[in-house]
């Protein structure tokens, strides 16, 4: 596989993983795969900022970007109840 095959697959993993843990359902191919996209750069960012390391390959891949999917979610709903 090359590396947007991945990104997508990762994308699409951990936005159903943060769906199932915030919201309790996935929000469909497309948005999990959206959802988990963006999370993996508010992952990746956040995790950089703090110092903090999952660890390298697929596993760290995939809960950065879950925690980052997460994080896109509770904000998603804080802004859309304002």
């Amino acid at each position: 596989m090359n590396v947007d095959t991945n990104f997508v697959l990762i994308g699409l993993v951990a936005g159903w993983l943060a769906g199932q843990i915030v919201k309790g359902g996935g929000f469909g191919l497309i948005g999990d795969i959206v959802v988990g996209i963006l999370g993996a750069f508010i992952g990746g960012y956040v995790l950089r900022a703090a110092g903090i390391s999952l660890g390298s390959g697929l596993i760290g891949d995939i809960a950065s970007a879950t925690l980052g999917a997460i994080v896109l979610i509770v904000v998603v709903r804080l802004v859309k109840r304002a």
